[in-house]
């Protein structure tokens, strides 16, 4: 495979990887190697690398592609107009962001008619020429020579004037100007927002932003985006720009060199350079590169939500009842299967009066008997406690557990093409209930089937850069798909469809050979699907499981190519492959060094190992049930000081956001998630997580709830750090402490040494 070599040395020094390991990945990501598999299968040639590096050099591979597209295609460029000079090309080939390039780029780059031009067609470059040397001569005198009734010049001022665009153009066009003003925006400018004439009520919902400033550098996320959808609605103003006689005091001095007549048109055109051109540009530029930052970490808390939603514990294979809440519609009710096939269905009417709670009650006593049901999933919305507790008061069998699920995105499903491919002949209130039912059983399995923006779990997912969180969503639904592991004979084109090597179009190929043939007996079979070739199925093959395959391999995460090296294990040891599965006193008599080969190292063979002895594991926790505090179901009904159960929903860097029952999610401030300091939620909570919270103030009005995790609520809040900063709310004139922006997950670390 042929690298630029410089694009290897230059990951390799900024990820601290050996060369050796960069061109190994890159060499199996050319290939078609996807991130799970090369993590997963190719350890010995990355030398043991995880997900997070190889998804960093390939994200990295990428951007240096593009800046070496940019650069060729700006070479041509100048090229053509016989301007590039070796110092030019050299300057070019040296650029190392996109930024620098473009600023070397800018003044060759086609551009439409400007004052600039317009002036050199009067012909009053020369003038400009001999001011910006500022030399101590007659200024006036040499204006008056530009003056010309043809060229539309008709006084000194004019001419003047026209000299100096042209001189405010160079200035602009400089790239050492460009890059300190660029510094100054990034390092000084001040984000300030401000409400709009006439917006006061309608812009509620951004009251903390009516009168707002903050350094551009240490804003966070969460502020930057909230800022720009309320200048988006139209309810702020925002700008973004550092102190204005600085800029221009930056720009003097390193223009302006001497204190003449010359001198003094050459400040007058800084002057209009920064406030016509350089301004608006370079507030353009930062704008972009701070909502770059605030989508790329938006984007991390979003991915590290989701990835705790999808590896959410399941129940497993039981016979659920599932139940949509409503109170006049009714509660819509569901029996699925072991497998989750929808067995029965009908709607029922325990909040319309004595008369349907008893007909409801008989009918729910009557399904959980006929159909055996081992769990009843109730969903959290509309009318949700009432449902628990009519369900709680009909005194079931104890074996029968009662749980609350999220119905985030549920009534997406249900609408959906994939929903009505499932359910052609059911309504969308059906099939809502059938999601709930099934998101308890295998949450993962289910939450495949929704867009990942409409789980919940997110912060500002929508006011994010689109392309760049679907990039980072399908990765991590294919890390968790493939981390688990997928059951082939039972598994839904969706969730096949994030197995590694496969996509939508094998993903159906593999459905309809399933319906076509029956089950999946091996793993080889998998080669009779169509348009399933070697690569494809080198790729997804240890990601498959096929239970009671006759092969026990087939139900495990051992790839097909080390069947082989179980097989002589076993041989050697005068056992059957299905004894080394069973039996831990023979897998701890292999010793591994007899079959290291120049292809398989320890690092696979020690995974075969564990991999034997825990075939085909699921690595998500183990299902507990929950149940909120009885008596509380509403807003009104919380206290200060009330100690109650919750479950954590979503994660933002401000806090974590707690369903305790009441139809409207708590807040805890990372301020109160713990009694030590706390610079990123995730480092102590999870989604889906059951804690213990303390209600400190219900804001009923506003639908406010703060909660506090911290071991006693009244306590003084962490000890200051170094990472805190404080900040003035303008409108409230309250100090807030939150700490700094959090880049210490691996996968922002890495990111954070490209930029």
């Amino acid at each position: 495979m042929d690298f630029n070599i410089n694009h290897l040395l230059k990951i390799a020094s900024e990820l601290n990887i050996t060369i050796k390991q960069i061109e190994a990945t890159a060499t199996l990501l050319d290939e078609g190697a996807t991130v799970p598999f090369i993590s997963r299968y190719r350890k010995e040639a990355t030398g043991s690398l995880d997900e997070v590096q190889i998804a960093a050099i390939r994200d990295r591979l990428e951007q240096l592609r593009e800046l070496d597209k940019r650069r060729d295609s700006i070479l041509k460029s100048i090229k053509d107009q016989d301007k590039l000079t070796p110092e030019l090309e050299e300057q070019i080939m040296a650029a190392e962001t996109m930024a620098v390039l473009e600023d070397i780029y800018l003044p060759y780059k086609p551009k439409r008619r400007t004052k600039a031009t317009i002036a050199r067609e009067k012909g009053l470059e020369p003038l400009a020429q001999r001011l910006f040397e500022q030399e101590n001569f007659d200024v006036e005198g040499e204006a008056a020579n530009f003056i010309s009734e043809e060229k539309e010049v008709k006084d000194t001022v004019e001419a003047l004037a026209g000299a100096r665009d042209i001189m405010a153009e160079w200035m602009n066009e400089n790239a050492e100007a460009r890059a300190s003003m660029r510094q100054l925006f990034e390092k000084k400018g001040v984000f300030k927002s401000r409400v709009m004439m006439g917006k006061e009520e309608e812009g509620q919902k951004f009251k903390d932003y009516f009168e707002w400033e903050e350094p551009i550098e240490k804003a966070p996320s969460h502020r930057i985006l909230a800022m720009r959808r309320g200048e988006t609605e139209m309810v702020l103003m925002l700008s973004a720009q550092p102190e204005e006689e600085e800029a221009l005091d930056r720009l003097e001095n390193m223009f302006v060199k001497g204190n003449n007549a010359a001198s003094e048109q050459v400040k007058l055109a800084a002057k209009d350079c920064y406030k016509r051109l350089l301004k608006m540009s370079m507030e353009t530029e930062v704008r972009l590169s701070s909502k770059k930052r605030a989508d790329e970490e938006a984007i991390k808390v979003f991915a590290d939500n989701l990835r705790q939603l999808l590896l959410s514990s399941p129940l497993g294979q039981k016979t659920v009842l599932a139940l949509d809440p409503g109170f006049r519609t009714g509660v819509k009710t569901v029996v699925l299967d072991k497998q989750g096939k929808l067995l029965h269905n009908e709607t029922i009417y325990p909040h319309t009066g004595q008369h349907k709670e008893q007909e409801a009650a008989q009918t729910v006593r009557y399904m959980v008997t006929r159909f055996e049901v081992e769990a009843i999933a109730i969903g959290n919305g509309t009318a949700s406690r009432e449902t628990e507790a009519f369900v709680k008061s009909l005194k079931l069998p104890a074996s029968v557990m009662v749980v609350m699920v999220n119905e985030s995105g549920a009534s997406i499903y249900s609408a959906s093409d994939v929903a009505r491919e499932e359910f052609p002949d059911q309504d969308v209130t059906v099939r809502g209930a059938v999601s709930i039912g099934r998101r308890l059983m295998d949450p993962l399995a289910e939450l495949v089937k929704i867009d990942p923006k409409s789980i919940g779990v997110g912060q500002y997912q929508h006011d994010v850069d689109q392309s760049a969180l679907k990039h980072t969503l399908d990765d991590v639904v294919m890390s968790c798909v493939n981390a688990v592991g997928v059951e082939v004979n039972t598994a839904s084109k969706q969730l096949l469809t994030y197995v590694s090597g496969l996509g939508p179009a094998l993903a159906q190929n593999i459905v309809e050979y399933r319906n076509q043939n029956g089950p999946f007996k091996t793993r080889t079979e998998l080669k009779k699907v169509a348009r399933l070739g070697d690569k494809a199925f080198e790729q997804a093959a240890g990601f498959l499981r096929i239970r009671d395959a006759k092969n026990p391999l087939d139900a495990s995460a051992v790839h097909p190519e080390s069947y082989p090296i179980v097989e002589q294990m076993a041989k050697d040891l005068g056992v059957t492959v299905q004894d080394l599965m069973q039996k831990d006193e023979l897998r701890k008599q292999i010793n591994l060094k007899n079959y290291v080969t120049e292809a398989v190292g320890l690092p696979t063979l020690q995974d075969i190992v564990s991999e034997l002895a825990k075939p085909g594991r699921d690595p998500r926790e183990t299902f507990e049930a929950f149940s909120f505090t009885e008596g509380v179901n509403e807003i009104k009904d919380l206290r200060e000081g009330m100690k109650l159960p919750g479950i954590v929903t979503n994660i933002t860097a401000f806090g974590a956001f707690v369903d305790i029952g009441v139809h409207q999610d708590g807040l805890v401030h990372v301020s109160h998630l713990s009694d030590r300091f706390v610079s990123n939620p995730h480092d102590v909570v999870k989604v889906g997580q059951k804690v213990e919270v303390t209600v400190l103030e219900v804001d009923a009005n506003r639908k406010r709830i703060s909660l506090s995790m911290k071991g006693d609520p009244a306590a003084p809040k962490p000890a200051r750090d170094g990472g805190n900063r404080d900040r003035t709310n303008k409108a409230s004139g309250k100090k807030e402490e939150e700490p700094m922006d959090d880049f210490q997950a691996k996968l922002a670390k890495l990111k954070g040494m490209f930029k």
